[in-house]
């Protein structure tokens, strides 16, 4: 530029308005993961700079619309062992409900190679079982699936048929006898009444006798369910008395349980559902009015062990969950539940009114609450000091407290 003049050298003023306030942000802090994918939470405030120094200022004086997250994904390393899963398997069933299982593998992330589950006991692992339909049944004939058990009531269990128990009987024990396929008879004017409001008392109700009759004819509406329940160590068994089911109609028997799943219609009378736990649900699906089961339900020890001793049971409608104390004792790795389950016109809420499962630190990634929603098997993870509102979609949960 030296053959070009040079202007003069002067300075204007351009402003003297400050600056107006802007979001700034500090470093991360530790990620909440000690391997993984994990949050880092970073202070965000809203500073303005007067006369060179910056002036802390009202958080709705900043642009909402442009205000940094809080917190952001971090991974610190790359986790050693993982859970991974088999494809799932076929339905068990070839028409109607079943179930879907999958196996669970611990996988070292250095070899890809599975390990001992014992090394992968500290992280959330998925469902390996769920429910699937592989469409209606031309008969809806009854098909066996896993862990059910259904067999003909063999002699000398003395289980009373339709023929030998008579109508006083069901009166006494307060369940209303409906007339059967033989014969069509309406009750009328009062009576009527009265065995409408019985029917829509046996629906939707959850039953904690240890033995009872559930007469589940002549309902009104075209979905019927019934729930059992009993004390953790005992398992229930149910048996048909009498069933006026028109199976060709496409009307149904579902039992269902955390053990069992299990439909039929044809020969239902004298046969033995056995739940394998301590509670049991009941569908009866209707298309012809006057038709259903009647049947009898009884519990007893249970033959295997389905529970551990940290276990609880609660049964609605209201309770406090505590998190169980382990004792020394107790072999490591165990993984306390408590099983909540309601009458089936219900649904549960559960509120965390305190939670403190130790540091926002490496620890959040081992110590969790658990909650699955058992109706459809999907499960949530809390960690930290997150208080938090669960609601159900159906009438059963199970909460799990790791470490």
């Amino acid at each position: 530029c030296q053959p070009v003049p040079k202007p003069e050298s002067r300075v204007e003023v351009c402003d003297l308005n400050p600056c107006p306030p802007r979001w700034k942000v500090t470093p991360a802090g530790p990620c909440s993961s000690s391997c993984g994918l994990g949050l880092a939470v970073q202070l965000v405030t809203c500073v303005q700079t007067l006369h060179g120094q910056e002036v802390l200022q009202e958080e709705h004086l900043c642009p909402v619309a442009e205000k940094p997250l809080t917190s952001v994904p971090c991974v610190v390393r790359t986790c050693s062992y993982e859970w991974s899963f088999s494809e799932w398997s076929e339905c068990s069933t070839s028409c109607g409900n079943g179930i879907q299982t999958r196996q669970d593998f611990c996988l070292s992330s250095l070899t890809h190679k599975p390990v001992n589950p014992l090394f992968c006991r500290h992280f959330p692992k998925a469902v390996v079982v769920r429910g699937c339909s592989a469409g209606p049944c031309p008969e809806q004939e009854g098909t066996r699936s896993p862990g059910a058990e259904l067999q003909p009531a063999t002699p000398g269990t003395h289980l009373p048929t339709a023929a030998a128990v008579p109508e006083h009987r069901h009166k006494e024990l307060g369940v209303p006898l409906s007339a059967g396929p033989r014969e069509q008879t309406k009750p009328s004017g009062g009576e009527e009444d009265t065995a409408k409001r019985s029917f829509l008392c046996v629906c939707g109700n959850l039953f904690l006798n240890a033995t009872g009759i559930i007469n589940m004819t002549g309902v009104q509406s075209r979905d019927c369910t019934v729930a059992i329940g009993r004390p953790l160590r005992e398992e229930i068994s149910v048996t048909i008395l009498e069933s006026s089911l028109n199976c060709t109609a496409g009307e149904v028997l579902l039992f269902s349980g955390r053990m069992m799943w299990r439909t039929g219609c044809r020969k239902l009378p004298l046969s033995l559902i056995n739940s394998r736990t301590n509670t049991l649900i009941v569908k009866q699906r209707v298309v012809l009015p006057g038709n259903g089961v009647i049947l009898q339900y009884n519990s007893r020890t249970a033959t295997k062990r389905y529970y551990q001793d940290c276990d609880q049971q609660l049964f609605g409608p209201q309770g406090e969950i505590v998190n169980p104390v382990q004792f020394p004792d107790e072999r490591q790795g165990v993984v306390c539940r408590t099983f909540i389950t309601v009458a089936p016109r219900q649904r549960i809420s559960i509120r965390a009114l305190n939670a403190d499962l130790g540091p926002e630190g490496n620890q959040t990634h081992f110590n969790y609450i658990l909650v699955r929603d058992v109706s459809t098997m999907r499960t949530v993870v809390f960690r930290g000091k997150q208080q938090f509102l669960w609601q159900s979609t159906g009438s059963q949960a199970e909460i799990e407290f790791h470490e």
